[in-house]
């Protein structure tokens, strides 16, 4: 735990009556010690609420999202005195308020209301009920996005950060510059600065969204009801997503991509069986097009594409990707530039062109997780200040995508490999082939192991299937310490598991290595 340290002024609450509120969470209660009101007395003001001079930290971090948060408590853990700007009513950032825990939120409602899970066994028949809304499905959300708000004021609080309020704005490389809600400036000089201001939707100018008939990825968890139709714009993660979770409610989605086929980053081989899975739900795709002209009709929308066609639908979701939200901050005076998505650009340990900021989180851009977030938030400080602990993210990190059905992976695919001039071998295991797989019902799932021929080490992982971001990380374990496809076939798994799969996969790897499949065993 941080010792107490010395403060330049008075620690007082933020408003005389402000006390704590009670949220309610899964499993018991947890005492939140700010509301949206007041931010009691973790935020310091002075007695006489006048102007400030200007207040000294080792760090002050921008933003509280997982980069933010986690960057800012370990500054604090070694030592120092450490600052956190937010300009929202609400800590934890786009992954717990807009974007990561609402749509997962949603996929696990569309997952039990459609019965998909169940997918027919033991004669259970679900079906969603006519005008529920979006909010709807969400019962439970209310109450796990209030937990994760509560843990990360509590771990603010433990580490004695001074939380902020406000938007921030750089007067100089040094100093930030912010006015809180109740109109009161504050000068902040750090010696060390985080951004980790996170990202928005990219909204292209020629698109007229009114988040009623048209939407952006954040808007559309505001719907007011579930659409007869949708019309989906991006083959990317989001889009995927989205597509994925409205077709399996019900809804007739059509997705529209420039590219041709989905999630191009993927192994193509996992890439296909996932647009497979797709178009046996009943999802339509037009690859190869884009959206050239979108109006409003009588019952919603008419999309013109690139090759002439037109697409009608109640609504329409432009998942055209995101950009750093880094309005209003002032960077130019901070001597930082962007690029044209508005991402800031970094070196290998998260340090800006300008020596002492740092920027981390999906303000960087890609991978843009919360998982990759918070482990460049704290390598950032780390490397900022020589603390003898985390100098780098791991090695190899899982990519997990919560369409339906889940598609994780981690290190090289087979595209990749041939780019590399890697000679590589494979090895598959079916979900149908896994008796685990079998009692869930998913019958169309797949783990892929990727190695190289001459000394079996693996390379990468690929799966498409029920857990697939759970099962990842046994194959995430054995690539970060360089080991073989043996290690899989040493192993003792729990029977029946769908972890089996591993050992499967290394047998068949180990078969076509040897140019010839083994008996049954």
């Amino acid at each position: 735990m941080v010792g107490d340290r010395a403060r330049s002024t008075e620690t007082r609450p933020f408003l005389e009556d402000s006390g704590s509120i009670t949220i309610k969470r899964i499993g018991g209660d947890i005492v939140c010690p700010w509301t949206v009101k007041g931010l009691a007395a973790i935020t310091r003001v002075p007695p006489t609420g006048g102007a400030f001079d200007v207040e000294s930290f080792d760090l002050v971090v921008i933003g509280s999202g997982p980069a933010g948060e986690k960057g800012a408590a370990q500054a604090a853990y070694f030592g120092k005195r450490v600052a956190l700007i937010e300009r929202r009513a609400e800590l934890g950032g786009t992954g717990i308020n807009t974007g990561t825990v609402p749509s997962k939120m949603l996929r696990e409602s569309a997952l039990y209301f459609s019965g998909l899970r169940q997918r027919g066994l033991y004669g259970i028949d679900y079906s969603w009920r006519e005008g529920l809304t979006v909010r709807g499905f969400m019962d439970r959300q209310d109450a796990v996005v209030s937990a994760e708000r509560a843990k990360a004021t509590a771990n603010l609080v433990a580490h004695k950060i001074e939380l902020i309020p406000g938007a921030a704005r750089f007067e100089d490389a040094h100093t930030v510059y912010t006015i809180d809600q109740h109109g009161a400036p504050r000068y902040l000089r750090g010696d060390v600065i985080l951004i980790a201001t996170g990202s928005r939707p990219h909204r292209p100018p020629e698109i007229p969204f009114d988040d009623k008939f048209i939407f952006d990825s954040d808007s559309i968890l505001g719907m007011d009801r579930i659409p007869k139709s949708m019309a989906v714009v991006g083959g990317g993660v989001i889009g995927c997503e989205y597509a994925s979770i409205f077709t399996a409610l019900g809804v007739e989605v059509t997705l529209v991509d420039s590219r041709d086929r989905l999630l191009r980053f993927l192994d193509a081989e996992i890439s296909e069986m996932f647009r497979e899975r797709l178009a046996n739900l009943g999802l339509k795709f037009n690859f190869q097009e884009r959206s050239k002209l979108i109006g409003r009709t009588k019952t919603g929308i008419r999309m013109t594409l690139s090759s002439g066609k037109s697409v009608e639908s109640e609504t329409a979701l432009f998942a055209a990707g995101r950009r750093g939200a880094v309005e209003g901050l002032g960077l130019d005076k901070a001597g930082l530039g962007i690029n044209q998505r508005g991402y800031i650009g970094v070196n290998d340990q998260y340090q800006t062109g300008v020596g002492h900021i740092y920027a981390a989180g999906d303000v960087i851009g890609f991978p843009a997780l919360a998982s990759t977030s918070m482990e460049q938030g704290r390598v950032a400080v780390c490397h900022a200040f020589g603390f003898p602990y985390k100098q780098r993210p791991a090695s190899h990190l899982p990519m997990g995508i919560y369409t339906i059905p889940e598609i994780s992976a981690v290190g090289e695919s087979e595209e990749s490999c041939r780019e590399k001039k890697i000679e590589y071998e494979v090895g598959r295991a079916k979900y149908a082939n896994n008796v685990r797989g079998q009692i869930i019902g998913d019958f169309a799932g797949m783990l892929k192991l990727i190695f190289r021929r001459d000394n079996k080490q693996l390379l990468g992982v690929q799966i498409v299937g029920e857990s697939a971001t759970e099962l990842i990380h046994l194959g995430v374990a054995v690539l970060e310490a360089g080991g073989a496809i043996d290690t899989f076939i040493e192993l003792v798994f729990n029977y029946p598991t769908l972890s089996e799969m591993y050992r499967d996969a290394a047998y068949d790897a180990l078969s076509n290595l040897a140019g010839h499949k083994p008996r049954e065993r």
